[in-house]
């Protein structure tokens, strides 16, 4: 059996979104728990973010959106992730969700929508469980 290796986890934020506080803090907390975090930056179209996944080899993306489009873009990266045979990536979602719209990201493929006020603990826990659950596999 391999040894794990740091989970490798894009954060990105989506769209015309130009609030990017939040995304950066967590950046910075899955780093300090000894991830590997790449930072995209803002205004990241679904394709790009794609490319970056696929060229990373990334074991988890976690989007970052407050614009309200997330019914609309969350979709098509998980659209364009499968159209690539990219179905073993950990996708969470973090921002201004709706929770009328949770249940409908989870059944699209979203493993886990965090929202403001969701403690850091909880989702470096998240990511780190799944990816090394995934990493076993």
């Amino acid at each position: 059996m391999q040894p794990e290796r740091p989970p490798k986890v894009i954060v990105t934020k989506i769209g015309f979104d130009g609030h990017d506080r939040g995304s950066r803090v967590i950046a910075a907390c899955l780093r300090d728990a000894g991830m590997e975090v790449i930072y995209t930056g803002l205004h990241q179209t679904p394709e790009q973010i794609v490319e970056t996944v696929i060229q990373e080899d990334a074991d988890a993306v976690g989007l970052s959106i407050l614009s309200g489009a997330h019914m609309t873009l969350v979709p098509r990266i998980v659209e364009l992730l499968r159209e690539q045979d990219v179905d073993d990536v950990l996708i969470t979602v973090g921002g201004t969700i709706p929770a009328d719209d949770i249940p409908e990201l989870k059944a699209q493929g979203i493993a886990e929508v965090f929202t403001p006020g969701a403690p850091t603990d909880a989702i470096i826990d998240f990511i780190r469980d799944n990816v090394t659950e995934r990493q076993r596999r």
